[in-house]
């Protein structure tokens, strides 16, 4: 795959093989997933409940070549799928009533660093167009630099784990509710101590208890039904002291936008 610079020119980028998508467009998809992918970097639902059926017609799971799912995503395009750049590797996506797509381009962030976790976000082209329906829709973005409010609530779904040692893997999505905290808040000595930049909103109760959790990354995080947030990282889950962090989408609307519908997309080889 090539990758454009900031300065415009094209840069080369490999990917892993076999990397499919799998969507999940009813929410109500059984997954069968072992313990021994909770390690890994994700993120997952704590303190949630299950959704309604078709409640969220936008999600998206991408699972592992084995049918391990381990990040969820949004369908932005009916040919893009929005997620956080570290879930860039050996991947599947499928849906309950059911739909397959194979990835024709991935596109990172140029600014994406997997130290800090800043401009964690990723736009995923499918080789296919989803077919949108009553159980697929497309999710709503917000403008450039619009922001939410300290306090204001908002909601995280996905498929994880509902505690950090592992818990019990839910058969159905499930979604919880969570307030916005300050950047100030969360960048305290006692809490992030100044890792949380520009490019991330932190969102969790005082008294801890509701989070997203292992495996939920790349999900959204959605304010006044929009997607303000893609689930990034975290130190725990539902610890007090530690709100969930999310890569702020308002921040790279323009970059999605120019991604999904620029001209310069002509520098991008298809995935093979």
């Amino acid at each position: 795959m090539e990758n454009v610079t900031k300065s415009g020119k094209c840069t080369g980028r490999k990917f892993p093989e076999h990397f499919l998508l799998f969507f999940l467009q009813c929410n109500l998809k059984h997954m069968n997933e072992s313990n021994s992918f909770k390690n890994t970097f994700l993120i997952r639902i704590v303190g949630g409940h299950t959704a309604a059926p078709n409640s969220i017609r936008y999600l998206v799971s991408l699972k592992s070549t084995s049918g391990q799912h381990f990040c969820g995503g949004s369908l932005v395009h009916r040919y893009w799928v929005l997620t956080a750049a570290h879930c860039d590797y050996k991947v599947n996506i499928f849906e309950g009533t059911e739909q397959y797509a194979k990835p024709r381009i991935l596109v990172i962030h140029p600014l994406y660093n997997r130290s800090t976790n800043n401009a964690d976000i990723m736009l995923i082209k499918l080789r296919a167009p989803m077919v949108l329906n009553k159980y697929v829709s497309l999710a709503p973005l917000p403008r450039q630099g619009t922001g939410v409010a300290e306090g204001h609530v908002c909601r995280v779904s996905g498929w994880g784990y509902n505690s950090l040692e592992g818990g019990q893997v839910p058969v159905t999505l499930r979604t919880v509710t969570v307030p916005i905290v300050s950047t100030a808040r969360c960048n305290s000595s006692d809490s992030f101590n100044g890792n949380i930049t520009a490019n991330m909103i932190c969102a969790g109760y005082s008294t801890g208890g509701k989070d997203a959790c292992k495996g939920d990354s790349g999900g959204p995080l959605v304010c006044d039904r929009r997607i303000y947030g893609v689930v990034s990282w975290g130190n725990g889950c539902g610890d007090a002291k530690f709100p969930g962090v999310y890569t702020a989408v308002s921040r790279f609307r323009r970059w999605i936008d120019q991604t999904i519908y620029g001209s310069y997309l002509r520098c991008f080889k298809p995935w093979r």
